[in-house]
């Protein structure tokens, strides 16, 4: 049987997809290769067809779940132009925040594991978190491009550590008001200005 042109690539990017969901649910730890198989519904061999380990499939999970943000980043800029962060940032506090964490950012639900992970899985982080720090950086203000690095890498610890504490605990309406402090955070610091402090003048 022979198949059309692609289908390689669309078998592939649809284990992909299954296996960031598994990652994403149980963490690397929690699942092995029969898991992720059964996740992206083949067999363990048609999945080793694929990659070579579950280490493999880890890596090309962070490397596609980083160009996806990246990309969703380029797509708003071109959409909303200078209104492009305050959607980002909703976006991020509330439909990440809330959805199934099989389908959270990776940013988010996956550095825990790439911390833990191999120097190969590390260096796949940064090769693509590259992609996403410039691409929310070239939204920026900032009197330099360092000036504009910085505040990327700033702001997107900020959104993906708050979300991780808004899981964290059992109460929606807590979940929501961590998110409500963490958008007024988010956007100061975009605007430049301080954060204000219990006790600050």
């Amino acid at each position: 049987m022979r198949y059309k042109t692609g289908h390689k690539e669309e078998a592939r990017g649809r284990m992909i997809a299954a296996a960031g969901r598994g990652f994403r649910r149980k963490g690397f730890g929690g699942i092995g290769v029969d898991g992720l198989a059964k996740e992206a519904e083949v067999t363990s061999g048609a999945f080793y067809g694929h990659f070579a380990s579950k280490e493999a499939a880890f890596e090309a999970a962070v490397a596609t779940g980083l160009d996806d943000l990246a990309a969703g980043v380029r797509a708003l800029q071109a959409e909303h132009g200078a209104r492009w962060l305050e959607r980002f940032v909703d976006f991020y506090l509330n439909e990440r925040r809330t959805c199934d964490v099989g389908d959270a950012c990776a940013l988010q639900a996956l550095s825990p594991d790439v911390a833990r992970g191999s120097a190969s899985a590390k260096a796949v982080f940064m090769e693509h978190m590259d992609g996403v720090l410039r691409a929310v950086a070239d939204g920026l203000e900032g009197r330099t491009s360092q000036d504009r690095l910085d505040k990327a890498w700033s702001l997107l610890s900020l959104l993906s550590g708050g979300v991780t504490l808004a899981r964290a605990v059992s109460d929606p309406a807590q979940s929501k008001a961590i998110a409500v402090g963490i958008r007024k955070g988010a956007l100061a610091l975009a605007a430049g200005r301080a954060v204000a402090t219990p006790g600050s003048i």
